[in-house]
Protein backbone atom coordinates (compact mmCIF):
# COMPACT_ATOMS: atom_id res chain seq x y z
CA UNK A 1 0.00 0.00 0.00
CA UNK A 2 1.39 3.39 -1.04
CA UNK A 3 2.16 5.87 1.71
CA UNK A 4 -0.18 8.90 1.48
CA UNK A 5 1.37 12.19 0.40
CA UNK A 6 1.41 15.20 2.73
CA UNK A 7 -1.35 16.79 0.65
CA UNK A 8 -3.53 13.69 1.09
CA UNK A 9 -2.78 13.61 4.81
CA UNK A 10 -3.72 17.28 5.12
CA UNK A 11 -7.04 16.68 3.36
CA UNK A 12 -7.74 13.65 5.56
CA UNK A 13 -6.95 15.67 8.68
CA UNK A 14 -9.45 18.39 7.71
CA UNK A 15 -12.12 15.70 7.21
CA UNK A 16 -11.25 14.02 10.50
CA UNK A 17 -11.48 17.32 12.39
CA UNK A 18 -14.97 17.93 10.99
CA UNK A 19 -16.01 14.38 11.92
CA UNK A 20 -14.49 14.80 15.40
CA UNK A 21 -16.46 18.00 16.08
CA UNK A 22 -19.70 16.43 14.77
CA UNK A 23 -19.30 13.41 17.05
CA UNK A 24 -18.31 15.27 20.21
CA UNK A 25 -21.22 17.70 19.75
CA UNK A 26 -23.46 14.75 20.74
CA UNK A 27 -22.25 15.17 24.34
CA UNK A 28 -20.54 18.59 24.47
CA UNK A 29 -22.54 21.73 23.70
CA UNK A 30 -20.53 24.70 22.42
CA UNK A 31 -16.89 25.07 23.55
CA UNK A 32 -15.76 25.03 19.90
CA UNK A 33 -12.65 27.13 20.56
CA UNK A 34 -11.63 24.91 23.50
CA UNK A 35 -12.05 21.80 21.33
CA UNK A 36 -10.00 23.37 18.53
CA UNK A 37 -7.17 24.08 20.98
CA UNK A 38 -7.26 20.53 22.37
CA UNK A 39 -6.97 19.12 18.84
CA UNK A 40 -4.05 21.49 18.14
CA UNK A 41 -2.30 20.39 21.35
CA UNK A 42 -2.80 16.72 20.44
CA UNK A 43 -1.20 17.28 17.03
CA UNK A 44 1.71 19.14 18.66
CA UNK A 45 2.26 16.51 21.39
CA UNK A 46 1.53 19.24 23.91
CA UNK A 47 -0.15 18.96 27.31
CA UNK A 48 -3.13 21.13 28.28
CA UNK A 49 -4.35 22.73 31.49
CA UNK A 50 -8.09 23.45 31.64
CA UNK A 51 -9.17 26.03 34.21
CA UNK A 52 -12.84 26.44 35.03
CA UNK A 53 -15.40 26.33 37.83
CA UNK A 54 -17.10 23.01 38.64
CA UNK A 55 -19.92 21.81 36.40
CA UNK A 56 -18.59 23.01 33.06
CA UNK A 57 -18.02 19.46 31.71
CA UNK A 58 -14.22 19.59 31.79
CA UNK A 59 -13.95 15.90 32.72
CA UNK A 60 -16.63 14.84 30.23
CA UNK A 61 -14.88 16.78 27.47
CA UNK A 62 -11.57 15.00 28.14
CA UNK A 63 -13.18 11.55 28.46
CA UNK A 64 -15.12 12.08 25.21
CA UNK A 65 -11.93 13.14 23.41
CA UNK A 66 -10.25 9.89 24.48
CA UNK A 67 -13.25 7.86 23.26
CA UNK A 68 -13.18 9.53 19.84
CA UNK A 69 -9.45 8.88 19.46
CA UNK A 70 -9.57 5.19 20.43
CA UNK A 71 -6.78 5.70 22.97
CA UNK A 72 -6.19 4.33 26.46
CA UNK A 73 -7.76 6.75 28.91
CA UNK A 74 -6.64 6.99 32.54
CA UNK A 75 -8.02 9.28 35.22
CA UNK A 76 -6.06 10.38 38.28
CA UNK A 77 -8.08 12.17 40.95
CA UNK A 78 -5.58 14.41 42.72
CA UNK A 79 -6.07 14.62 46.50
CA UNK A 80 -3.91 15.90 49.40
CA UNK A 81 -2.94 12.33 50.39
CA UNK A 82 -2.00 11.15 46.88
CA UNK A 83 1.52 9.71 46.73
CA UNK A 84 3.94 9.75 43.72
CA UNK A 85 3.72 5.94 43.51
CA UNK A 86 -0.06 6.27 43.11
CA UNK A 87 0.72 7.92 39.78
CA UNK A 88 3.78 6.11 38.48
CA UNK A 89 3.21 2.65 39.94
CA UNK A 90 4.78 0.60 42.68
CA UNK A 91 6.94 -2.46 43.24
CA UNK A 92 5.53 -5.30 45.34
CA UNK A 93 7.07 -8.55 46.52
CA UNK A 94 5.55 -11.51 44.73
CA UNK A 95 6.13 -15.15 45.61
CA UNK A 96 6.41 -17.89 42.99
CA UNK A 97 4.31 -20.69 44.52
CA UNK A 98 6.11 -23.42 42.56
CA UNK A 99 9.61 -22.46 43.74
CA UNK A 100 8.91 -20.40 46.84
CA UNK A 101 11.19 -17.70 45.45
CA UNK A 102 10.27 -14.09 46.12
CA UNK A 103 11.00 -11.22 43.77
CA UNK A 104 9.93 -7.65 43.16
CA UNK A 105 7.39 -6.98 40.44
CA UNK A 106 6.48 -3.55 39.12
CA UNK A 107 2.78 -2.75 38.80
CA UNK A 108 2.22 0.15 36.43
CA UNK A 109 0.30 3.18 37.66
CA UNK A 110 -2.35 5.20 35.81
CA UNK A 111 0.34 7.32 34.11
CA UNK A 112 0.74 4.40 31.69
CA UNK A 113 -1.99 5.46 29.30
CA UNK A 114 -2.35 7.61 26.19
CA UNK A 115 -4.66 10.33 27.49
CA UNK A 116 -4.22 11.11 31.18
CA UNK A 117 -6.82 13.17 33.01
CA UNK A 118 -5.11 14.84 35.98
CA UNK A 119 -8.26 15.97 37.78
CA UNK A 120 -7.88 18.97 40.13
CA UNK A 121 -4.10 18.86 39.82
CA UNK A 122 -3.59 21.67 42.32
CA UNK A 123 -5.13 19.65 45.17
CA UNK A 124 -2.03 17.50 45.73
CA UNK A 125 1.32 18.50 47.32
CA UNK A 126 4.34 19.51 45.19
CA UNK A 127 6.10 16.17 45.73
CA UNK A 128 3.26 14.34 44.00
CA UNK A 129 2.85 17.04 41.34
CA UNK A 130 6.54 16.55 40.55
CA UNK A 131 5.89 12.88 39.74
CA UNK A 132 4.26 14.15 36.56
CA UNK A 133 7.27 16.27 35.52
CA UNK A 134 9.48 13.56 34.04
CA UNK A 135 6.53 11.84 32.40
CA UNK A 136 5.28 15.07 30.79
CA UNK A 137 8.69 16.20 29.57
CA UNK A 138 10.54 12.97 28.80
CA UNK A 139 7.60 10.58 28.24
CA UNK A 140 9.39 8.24 30.65
CA UNK A 141 8.94 7.07 34.23
CA UNK A 142 11.81 6.08 36.52
CA UNK A 143 11.13 3.99 39.60
CA UNK A 144 13.50 1.90 41.73
CA UNK A 145 16.32 2.69 39.30
CA UNK A 146 14.47 1.35 36.25
CA UNK A 147 13.23 3.60 33.44
CA UNK A 148 10.02 2.75 31.60
CA UNK A 149 9.12 4.43 28.30
CA UNK A 150 5.51 5.55 27.98
CA UNK A 151 3.51 4.53 24.93
CA UNK A 152 2.93 7.19 22.30
CA UNK A 153 0.88 9.24 21.90
CA UNK A 154 1.07 10.52 25.47
CA UNK A 155 -1.06 13.50 26.41
CA UNK A 156 -1.81 15.00 29.85
CA UNK A 157 -5.00 17.02 30.27
CA UNK A 158 -5.15 18.59 33.71
CA UNK A 159 -8.08 20.41 35.29
CA UNK A 160 -7.96 23.12 37.91
CA UNK A 161 -10.67 24.91 39.87
CA UNK A 162 -9.86 28.67 39.98
CA UNK A 163 -12.17 29.63 42.86
CA UNK A 164 -11.39 27.19 45.70
CA UNK A 165 -7.94 28.08 47.01
CA UNK A 166 -8.19 26.55 50.49
CA UNK A 167 -6.37 23.23 50.62
CA UNK A 168 -4.71 23.70 47.24
CA UNK A 169 -1.07 23.83 46.16
CA UNK A 170 -0.29 26.26 43.30
CA UNK A 171 1.57 24.60 40.45
CA UNK A 172 5.25 25.62 40.34
CA UNK A 173 6.38 27.59 37.31
CA UNK A 174 8.55 24.69 36.09
CA UNK A 175 5.49 22.45 35.85
CA UNK A 176 3.22 25.13 34.40
CA UNK A 177 5.77 25.67 31.62
CA UNK A 178 5.34 22.05 30.54
CA UNK A 179 1.74 22.72 29.53
CA UNK A 180 1.43 23.93 25.96
CA UNK A 181 -1.92 25.60 26.61
CA UNK A 182 -3.71 27.10 29.59
CA UNK A 183 -7.36 27.11 28.51
CA UNK A 184 -10.04 29.03 30.38
CA UNK A 185 -13.48 27.40 30.19
CA UNK A 186 -16.22 29.97 30.68
CA UNK A 187 -19.92 29.64 31.45
CA UNK A 188 -22.11 28.64 28.47
CA UNK A 189 -24.43 31.12 26.78
CA UNK A 190 -28.14 31.00 27.63
CA UNK A 191 -29.01 29.00 24.51
CA UNK A 192 -26.12 26.60 25.11
CA UNK A 193 -27.21 26.06 28.72
CA UNK A 194 -30.78 25.33 27.59
CA UNK A 195 -29.40 22.73 25.15
CA UNK A 196 -27.19 21.23 27.89
CA UNK A 197 -30.10 20.84 30.30
CA UNK A 198 -32.33 19.32 27.61
CA UNK A 199 -29.70 16.79 26.54
CA UNK A 200 -28.63 15.73 30.04
CA UNK A 201 -32.04 15.34 31.69
CA UNK A 202 -33.50 12.89 29.17
CA UNK A 203 -33.06 9.18 28.54
CA UNK A 204 -29.80 7.45 27.58
CA UNK A 205 -26.29 8.54 26.75
CA UNK A 206 -25.03 9.23 23.23
CA UNK A 207 -22.64 6.61 21.86
CA UNK A 208 -19.46 8.06 20.36
CA UNK A 209 -17.77 6.44 17.37
CA UNK A 210 -13.98 6.28 17.02
CA UNK A 211 -12.79 8.98 14.64
CA UNK A 212 -8.98 8.78 14.65
CA UNK A 213 -6.88 5.70 15.37
CA UNK A 214 -3.53 5.63 17.14
CA UNK A 215 -1.36 5.18 14.02
CA UNK A 216 -3.27 7.86 12.15
CA UNK A 217 -2.79 10.35 14.98
CA UNK A 218 0.96 9.64 15.03
CA UNK A 219 1.06 10.27 11.26
CA UNK A 220 -0.74 13.61 11.74
CA UNK A 221 1.72 14.56 14.50
CA UNK A 222 4.62 13.88 12.11
CA UNK A 223 2.87 15.95 9.42
CA UNK A 224 2.79 19.01 11.71
CA UNK A 225 6.59 18.87 12.02
CA UNK A 226 6.95 18.94 8.23
CA UNK A 227 4.79 22.05 7.72
CA UNK A 228 6.96 24.91 6.37
CA UNK A 229 6.92 28.27 8.17
CA UNK A 230 8.02 31.60 6.70
CA UNK A 231 10.86 33.38 8.52
CA UNK A 232 8.74 36.46 9.25
CA UNK A 233 6.17 34.29 11.09
CA UNK A 234 8.87 32.71 13.29
CA UNK A 235 10.45 36.11 13.91
CA UNK A 236 7.08 37.60 14.93
CA UNK A 237 6.58 34.82 17.50
CA UNK A 238 10.10 35.21 18.91
CA UNK A 239 9.90 39.02 19.02
CA UNK A 240 6.51 38.97 20.75
CA UNK A 241 7.68 36.51 23.42
CA UNK A 242 10.87 38.55 23.92
CA UNK A 243 8.79 41.70 24.46
CA UNK A 244 7.10 40.07 27.49
CA UNK A 245 10.45 40.09 29.34
CA UNK A 246 10.97 43.25 31.47
CA UNK A 247 14.73 43.28 30.85
CA UNK A 248 14.39 42.97 27.07
CA UNK A 249 15.30 45.99 24.95
CA UNK A 250 12.07 45.54 22.98
CA UNK A 251 9.81 45.50 26.07
CA UNK A 252 7.55 48.56 26.32
CA UNK A 253 7.41 50.54 29.56
CA UNK A 254 4.14 48.99 30.75
CA UNK A 255 5.73 45.54 30.61
CA UNK A 256 8.56 46.74 32.84
CA UNK A 257 5.98 48.25 35.19
CA UNK A 258 3.54 45.31 35.42
CA UNK A 259 5.57 42.14 34.72
CA UNK A 260 8.12 40.41 36.98
CA UNK A 261 9.03 37.54 34.64
CA UNK A 262 8.35 37.09 30.95
CA UNK A 263 7.91 33.92 28.90
CA UNK A 264 10.84 31.70 27.93
CA UNK A 265 11.83 30.10 24.60
CA UNK A 266 9.35 27.24 25.04
CA UNK A 267 6.57 29.79 24.47
CA UNK A 268 8.05 30.69 21.07
CA UNK A 269 8.33 27.01 20.16
CA UNK A 270 4.72 26.30 21.08
CA UNK A 271 3.44 29.40 19.27
CA UNK A 272 5.06 28.26 16.03
CA UNK A 273 4.13 24.60 16.46
CA UNK A 274 0.56 25.51 17.34
CA UNK A 275 0.30 27.86 14.36
CA UNK A 276 1.44 25.04 12.06
CA UNK A 277 -1.23 22.71 13.43
CA UNK A 278 -3.88 25.42 13.27
CA UNK A 279 -3.07 26.13 9.62
CA UNK A 280 -3.33 22.52 8.42
CA UNK A 281 -6.53 21.97 10.42
CA UNK A 282 -7.97 24.83 8.35
CA UNK A 283 -6.67 23.18 5.16
CA UNK A 284 -3.84 25.68 4.64
CA UNK A 285 -0.30 24.47 3.83
CA UNK A 286 1.53 27.06 5.96
CA UNK A 287 0.71 29.37 8.92
CA UNK A 288 0.68 33.15 8.95
CA UNK A 289 1.11 35.81 11.64
CA UNK A 290 -2.62 35.78 12.48
CA UNK A 291 -2.29 32.12 13.51
CA UNK A 292 0.40 33.18 16.01
CA UNK A 293 -1.80 35.97 17.36
CA UNK A 294 -4.75 33.60 17.81
CA UNK A 295 -2.66 31.39 20.13
CA UNK A 296 -0.90 34.06 22.21
CA UNK A 297 -3.30 33.97 25.18
CA UNK A 298 -3.49 30.18 25.73
CA UNK A 299 0.27 29.76 25.19
CA UNK A 300 1.52 32.72 27.25
CA UNK A 301 -1.00 33.37 30.03
CA UNK A 302 0.64 30.82 32.37
CA UNK A 303 4.20 31.79 31.43
CA UNK A 304 4.07 35.49 32.32
CA UNK A 305 4.15 36.55 35.99
CA UNK A 306 2.59 39.87 36.96
CA UNK A 307 3.73 41.94 39.95
CA UNK A 308 2.03 43.97 42.66
CA UNK A 309 1.66 47.01 40.37
CA UNK A 310 -0.52 45.03 37.95
CA UNK A 311 -2.60 43.68 40.82
CA UNK A 312 -3.03 47.18 42.25
CA UNK A 313 -4.18 48.43 38.84
CA UNK A 314 -6.65 45.51 38.54
CA UNK A 315 -4.91 44.01 35.49
CA UNK A 316 -4.75 40.31 34.63
CA UNK A 317 -2.10 38.62 32.47
CA UNK A 318 -4.66 38.43 29.64
CA UNK A 319 -5.25 42.21 29.86
CA UNK A 320 -1.53 42.90 29.56
CA UNK A 321 -1.00 40.46 26.68
CA UNK A 322 -3.95 42.00 24.81
CA UNK A 323 -2.45 45.45 25.29
CA UNK A 324 0.89 44.15 24.00
CA UNK A 325 -0.84 42.74 20.91
CA UNK A 326 -2.65 45.99 20.10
Amino acid sequence: MNKPSDTQLLQRLVEKKSHFLDEISKVIVGQTEILDHIIIALLCKGHTLLVGVPGLAKTLLIKSTADLLDLKFRRIQFTPDLMPSDITGTEVIEEDHSTGKREFRFFKGPIFGNIILADEINRTPPKTQAALLEAMQEHKVTTAGTTYTLEEPFFVLATQNPIEQEGTYPLPEAQLDRFMFNLKIDYPSRNEEVAIVQSTTGHGDAALANVIGREELLAFQDLVRRVPVANNVVEFAVDFVSSTRPKSETAPEFIKEWIDWGAGPRASQYLVLGAKAKAILDGRPSPDIQDIKDLILPVLRHRVLTNFNAEADGLSVDDILMKLMS
